[in-house]
């Protein structure tokens, strides 16, 4: 097998700072716990940011420039992958369902992309999914995410196409076939969110079934089941991913030290299994991204 990438996603918009002492907020916090996850053999970092003074999820400009530049001060071959996920959350008035309520986040998606164009990264996050969500919904309609790939493709930078159940590989076959999206593509499963695909081995291999011939893809599990999806897409010839934004302990009520923690037990599962993990270099050349 090819080396495989460990992608490490540090902090996210919905775990919440009262969950962990640790949970990395300021641009400084978020840049350091990259840089940490870097040294401890992830080639990629997943970037969300926050408010540094709520701990609350930002979609702030100045905050996304600030963690990069950190990060290319001190580690230019680190691949950086910036979330759009934000702006795509609709919660309905109870008095009026085509109102929305407090928490929604609904925005134009060239505003939810308006980052990457700025700031072009190496990969950008493209959701794919229109969903229930916890108790809200996801909106993500085949024409916005078609706005939003356009973007993504204009500023240079390589989308990855985030999967959350079958009918969004559905969606991304036909952005391939009509042009939005160049293929086979670079693709993230995210198993265990409620509502989406199921965290089990069935369902990945089902997932990796949909691909296009070719395609680049990551597995990875929600919960307690980030470690066991760690070793079931190693073994199914995908890459990995772990972080705080996806799961906060080691074990049953066992918080992680921090990312760079949860970044070295999966090191040693695909170690142990009899993978080796790609320096940030190595991820650049296997996905097609330009070395530094």
């Amino acid at each position: 097998m090819n080396k495989t990438i460990i992608t490490c996603a540090v902090t996210g918009n919905i775990t919440k700072p009262e969950q962990h002492p640790g949970l990395p907020i300021t641009p400084r916090q978020i840049a350091d716990a990259c840089l940490d996850a870097a040294n401890a053999g992830a080639a990629v970092v997943h970037i969300h940011v926050r408010d540094p003074d709520t701990g609350k999820p930002s979609m702030k400009l100045a905050h996304y420039a600030e963690v990069m530049e950190t990060i290319r001060s001190r580690n230019r071959e680190l691949v950086i992958n910036l979330t759009t996920g934000p702006g795509g959350r609709f919660i309905p008035s109870a008095h009026d369902p085509q109102v929305a309520a407090p928490g929604s986040t609904l925005m134009a998606p060239e505003k939810r992309v308006e980052h990457i164009g700025l700031l072009r990264p190496d990969i950008a996050t493209l959701d794919l999914n229109t969903m229930n969500s916890g108790g809200d919904v996801v909106i993500n309609t085949p024409a916005n995410v078609r706005r939003m790939a356009q973007a993504i493709r204009a500023a240079g930078v390589k989308p990855e196409i985030e999967i959350f159940d079958s009918g969004d590989m559905h969606l991304a076959h036909d952005l391939i076939r009509d042009g939005t999206l160049e293929g086979p593509g670079l693709f993230s499963f995210v198993l265990g969110v409620k509502y989406g695909f199921d965290a089990s081995p069935q369902t990945m291999a089902y997932a990796r079934s949909l691909l296009p011939q070719g395609a680049i893809w990551t597995g990875f599990g929600l919960g307690r089941q980030e470690f066991p999806m760690v070793a079931q897409s190693w073994l199914l010839g995908g890459h990995v991913r772990v972080g705080f934004e996806d799961n906060l302990y080691m074990a049953a009520g066992v918080l992680a030290k921090d990312n760079a923690e949860l970044v070295t037990r999966a090191r040693l599962i695909v170690e142990s299994l009899g993978g080796a993990i790609a320096t940030p270099g190595e991820a650049r050349a296997m996905l097609g991204l330009r070395q530094v």
